[in-house]
């Protein structure tokens, strides 16, 4: 999609031979209070206040596939490209860049002599309401015609989007709540609560402004407050545009900046790694805000890495919903053995943000890859990243790097190679037997390309069960951990798809892939298979071997599943070590110092017990080994932090 937005832009304009300038309605100046009270999720319709807007003309109706396409023939070959939306010459134009959108405007302007734009944002909410001060300028529900699936669904339902088939406000506007979002001139940013006139957004930001919701979105996101953004280069079938035509010229924005870079903190004088066994006592990192930050009852799926500056960085995603546009990504720091409390990372308004991870290259610049949705759910995720060169205290480069889609939901784990070689696991559908797919990038994460070319090898998606020796697409198990051995092939284990081991037990699935990410053989692991609320976490420590930190299976399973990690009925997260790349694991022993206690795992584990033979049953968790030799494991709410000698004293 970043592809075609820079096709539009460089696109010889064309002679305006049939073109029709989309009919313009007269918008009336005016006065009106943008915004809302900010209830539940609308944190960001707050401050409500006063705006005068200066009369302007709008396009009736959204631009339609056939307007569009008079200045960019090349889109027609996206028509219906996603669940077949947005097919026919009079439905609204969607899979358009903000960039291509404006293009569009200065395409039309050059060819008539007139002034088109993309409407401000404080334009568009006074457009919409037409002197209305209820949720929609109907009332309190939806015009009449509007409804296009206002519901989440993961497969996108296929509705028309012809344009005017619903119910216009007063002013003579069709379609401003629903059909497709619109994008705005306005890069987001927070509201003022001054009175404005003709308010324009921050001068440069990373994201720009959409309103008016979608199809196969729920209601809510369509009210005329609603305020959602996107990546500028983000292209999909929920997102189109209309056009003003004003006097007004908003004031010149400059390209949505990188953000400056400042100089890195001094680097962090570790320890020597100590040769002592060393435990402490697990602690809770998930500590709720006291900034006002978004902080919601589900708080899951960590990733975590230690800084230049002697912190360590743990991120995850706060919701009410994991299917949720609520959904925002927290972050916190681990500094002088005491936590933070929370406060946003990332968000980009209105968007499933499922999926995160941090890697930290050589230079000790850090990279945060997220899943950003195109509304809600976990399946047609795009990913992106941003990087940082002060240990995470600013972060620049925000870059849309796939389309949405399938193989996208970025799991924390993501590794550097021994030649330099980023890769990043990701599960390959939304469900819990899809598989793991790989994004490789091999230029420090600028440029990223999935290895599979899409050959008709076999696909996990679906399969519960595997047969040993299967080649596949995927790895075997979602939310998988990868590894490098020694030879430069990949390992992986993960979650579902378990494989019938020689003793006829079901075993976790182990995957080796000697083709840079593009096939894996799948066999049995020797490991009992893990389900829901249960993320395994595999790194290569810097003494050599590599560490698997997994669970046994739940306690509702039967033995044949590899219930228990011993003879002993030991149960619950465990730690192996190997020494021969995978072949075997000498080293095995429960994530507990035998001490007896209560803890609370949050999110889908709650409150267990702890003993000799009892451990954390359940959590999603991430690992990162600082310089000093400390192994911090995450799981979905506590700190686990112990070094090498402890784990072997697990020797068997």
């Amino acid at each position: 999609m970043r592809k075609l937005s820079i096709l539009l832009l460089s696109l010889i304009c064309l002679p305006l031979s049939g073109q029709t300038v989309p009919k313009m309605v007269n918008i009336p100046a005016g006065s009106f209070t943008m915004g809302s009270a900010g209830e539940g999720y609308n944190y960001d319709e707050v401050p409500a206040h006063k705006v005068t807007v200066s009369a302007f003309k709008m396009s009736a109706y959204e631009i339609t596939n056939a307007q569009f396409e008079q200045f960019a023939p090349e889109h027609k070959k996206l028509r219906g490209s996603e669940f077949g939306l947005s097919k026919g010459d009079n439905e609204a134009v969607a899979y358009v860049t903000w960039y291509a959108a404006q293009a569009y405007c200065e395409w039309l302007s050059q060819k008539t002599g007139r002034h088109f734009r993309l409407p401000t944002e404080a334009e568009w909410e006074y457009a919409c309401r037409a002197g209305t001060t209820t949720p929609y300028y109907s009332g309190k529900t939806i015009p009449a015609g509007c409804d296009r699936n206002q519901k989440t669904e993961r497969n996108l339902k296929t509705v028309s989007l012809e344009v005017g088939k619903s119910k216009p406000n007063a002013w003579g506007l069709y379609d401003m709540h629903g059909n497709v979002e619109e994008w705005c001139f306005d890069y987001y940013g927070p509201y003022k609560a001054d009175a404005a006139r003709d308010p324009v957004g921050p001068e440069e930001g990373v994201f720009a402004v959409t309103r008016g919701g979608s199809h196969n979105t729920p209601v809510e996101f369509l009210r005329s407050a609603n305020r959602s953004a996107a990546l500028p280069e983000d292209a999909h079938s929920q997102i189109g545009f209309r056009i003003v035509e004003s006097d007004f010229t908003p004031v010149k924005k400059s390209g949505a900046k990188a953000g400056k870079q400042v100089s890195k903190d001094a680097s962090y004088r570790w320890i020597k790694a100590s040769k002592k066994p060393f435990f402490a006592e697990p602690v809770p990192y998930v500590i709720p805000p006291v900034d006002g930050s978004p902080f919601y009852k589900h708080n899951h799926q960590p990733a975590v890495t230690w800084c230049n500056n002697g912190d360590l960085l743990a991120i995850w995603f706060s919701c009410d919903a994991e299917s949720g546009r609520e959904m925002v990504v927290l972050g916190s720091r681990f500094r002088e053995g005491k936590w933070s409390p929370a406060s946003l990372f990332f968000k980009v308004p209105d968007r499933n943000m499922t999926g995160s991870s941090l890697i930290r290259l050589g230079t000790g610049e850090l990279l945060h890859i997220n899943g950003v949705g195109n509304s809600g759910d976990w399946q047609n995720l795009a990913m992106v990243v941003r990087r940082s060169s002060d240990n995470g205290k600013t972060w620049y480069s925000c870059e849309q790097v796939t389309g949405h889609g399938k193989r996208h939901q970025v799991i924390a784990g993501g590794l550097v190679l021994s030649d330099g070689t980023i890769v990043q696991p990701c599960d390959a559908g939304p469900e819990g037997n899809d598989g793991t797919a790989v994004q490789i990038s091999r230029y420090n994460g600028q440029d990223w390309t999935d290895p599979w070319d899409g050959a008709p090898l076999p696909v996990i998606e679906g399969t519960a069960q595997m047969r040993e020796d299967q080649r596949s697409s995927t790895i075997g198990g979602i939310h998988a951990g990868v590894v490098e051995l020694k030879d430069g092939s990949l390992m992986a284990l993960g979650r579902g798809n378990p494989v019938h081991a020689p003793d006829g037990r079901l075993n976790m699935p182990k995957s080796i892939s000697k083709d840079g990410g593009k096939t894996w053989t799948v066999t049995a692991s020797g490991f009992p298979p893990i389900d829901g609320g249960q993320r395994l976490a595999m790194i290569r420590l810097k003494e050599g071997p590599i560490m698997l930190v997994s669970f046994t299976d739940h306690p509702e399973r039967s033995a044949e599943r590899g219930l228990y990690l011993d003879a002993g009925m030991s149960y619950g997260a465990f730690v192996a070590l190997s020494y021969d790349d995978g072949e075997t694991w000498p080293v095995l022993r429960l994530l507990t110092d035998g001490k007896k206690r209560t803890l609370d795992g949050g999110a889908w584990t709650g409150e267990f017990k702890t003993d000799a033979t009892h451990s954390e049953p359940k959590g999603y968790l991430a690992v990162t080994q600082t310089p000093d030799g400390i192994i911090h494991v995450l799981s979905s709410r506590l700190h686990y932090r112990f070094n090498l000698p402890w784990i072997m004293t697990g020797l068997r």
